[in-house]
């Protein structure tokens, strides 16, 4: 319950302020353009707190989080006093009206380069872009990819770490099921590889199947079992286990990584087991008392023993100036919103699975996953989703930004307004669409709910 609070929450507060940044650009267009903002709201439904502002306009927080709006004066609309009508938004420019249109996406865009730019001053810490472990008999494999080789560059593009490399092998994977690498093995030899998968490309983009598909792992695909932090007073002091112990075995049952070593413990809380390891080069027996404590209700295993730290060798701090930092994140930013829309495209010809679309539920998983992570998570993924905001309001959809200012081009070559009859249509299409397309988004949900 704990965690779907926490996904709610995070969700909504995600929502919250990527939807004030959206309707943030149209006001401040358009209030920069002379057309009179009648209200701007955040939210949908009855009004919780309300403001009238010196400038006209009523600054309005309402019960629904989920959305909001800028609501702008127009003759369509309401009646509109002749002094004002110059202010009305249908009689501004198709240029000005555009350019409020596109406002609320570009802000969208502003904001991801703004949290990137400080994000890459800051520094953010990546996985490097080492292979764990190869498959036998995979694709990998095949292509002569080996454990401990690390990826310089997919296709025509540099990488420095696991998050570029995935972005990358997707792109590469969806054009012609080929996938072009260069490689530095761990002698520090250079050699490039062809991953080849035919007419199994679109498998490999059904969520969760790319690299394991492929026949790689992220290394090291399993820490292994060695001893690091010590905790003072607890179980694993007192049986005299020391940094750099190596676990081998525990009563003879066999412990190859941290995650089976961590697993045991739990489950053995107050059981006294005899400890096979390896200090030094010599293989000891350690009798072991595990602890005890409750965890969510259960009593677990403790010892009060933490892995190795091997973050210097598997990791990579990205670190710029100011000037190399905001370059550095509108490029990104770019590549992400390309990126973003070479999907949606090849979802629609089929090359790329539907399934990666998300939903409101998967959103607020990650939302409350990101948050739980800590700060510099949770404003990346609000980076990525105000880019996927962004986007999905340029699309040529009647309901939303694109397919308005599609009718405004349509005006500007007509020569005067579309007809009621003929939006109405359009906002009835655009009303389908959107459905259709919240339809999947809620059923891919619903297939990962269900695993």
């Amino acid at each position: 319950m704990s965690n779907i609070l926490t996904w709610i929450l995070a969700f909504i507060f995600a929502i919250s302020v990527l939807v004030a940044v959206h309707e943030f650009g149209h006001f401040w267009v358009a209030r920069r353009l002379g057309i009179k903002v009648l209200r701007f709201s955040i939210g949908f439904g009855k009004p919780l707190w309300r403001k009238p502002g010196a400038d006209g306009t009523e600054y309005v927080i309402s019960a629904l989080p989920l959305g909001g709006y800028v609501k702008m004066l127009d003759e369509r609309d309401c009646q509109v006093a002749p002094e004002e009508k110059h202010r009305a938004f249908n009689n501004a420019s198709i240029i000005s009206r555009l350019a409020v249109l596109a406002a609320g996406p570009l802000f969208n865009f502003l904001f991801a380069i703004v949290i990137y730019w400080t994000t890459f001053m800051a520094g953010d810490t990546q996985l490097r872009p080492i292979i764990g472990e190869v498959i036998a008999d995979s694709y990998a494999h095949s292509a002569g990819l080996r454990a401990g080789d690390e990826i310089l560059s997919v296709g025509d593009r540099s990488i420095q770490s696991w998050q570029e490399a995935t972005l990358a092998i997707i792109d590469d994977l969806v054009d012609d099921g080929r996938i072009n690498f260069i490689v530095r093995d761990k002698a520090g030899i250079e050699r490039s590889s062809l991953v080849d998968v035919g007419e199994d490309k679109r498998r490999l983009t059904e969520p969760g199947e790319l690299l394991s598909g492929i026949g790689v792992g992220v290394w090291p695909s399993e820490i292994p079992p060695l001893i690091g932090e010590i905790v003072p007073g607890e179980a694993a002091e007192r049986a005299g286990l020391r940094p750099g112990d190596l676990i081998l075995a525990a009563d003879n049952e066999p412990i190859e990584s941290w995650v089976a070593w961590y697993e045991y413990v739990r489950a053995n809380p107050g059981k006294e087991v005899l400890v096979q390891l390896r200090r030094d080069g010599r293989q000891l027996d350690v009798p072991l008392l595990i602890g005890e404590m409750r965890d969510d209700g259960q009593i677990v295993g403790r010892i009060g023993a933490g892995t190795q730290d091997l973050s210097k060798d598997r990791e990579i701090e990205v670190r710029y100036g100011p000037i190399a930092a905001m370059g550095k994140a509108v490029a990104y930013t770019g590549e992400m919103s390309i990126f973003t829309v070479r999907m949606l495209w090849r979802m629609l010809t089929g090359d790329f699975s539907a399934r990666n679309l998300s939903g409101p539920i998967t959103i607020a998983e990650y939302a409350g996953t990101t948050a739980q992570m800590g700060p510099g998570f949770f404003i990346r993924f609000l980076a990525i989703v105000s880019i996927s905001l962004g986007i999905l309001n340029l699309l040529p959809v009647p309901m939303l930004d694109g397919g308005q200012m599609v009718f405004q081009v349509a005006e500007a070559l007509k020569g005067s307004p579309l007809s009621p009859e003929t939006e109405l249509r359009g906002q009835q299409v655009g009303m389908v669409l959107l459905l259709m397309l919240m339809s999947l988004a809620f059923y891919n949900d619903i297939l990962r709910l269900m695993g």
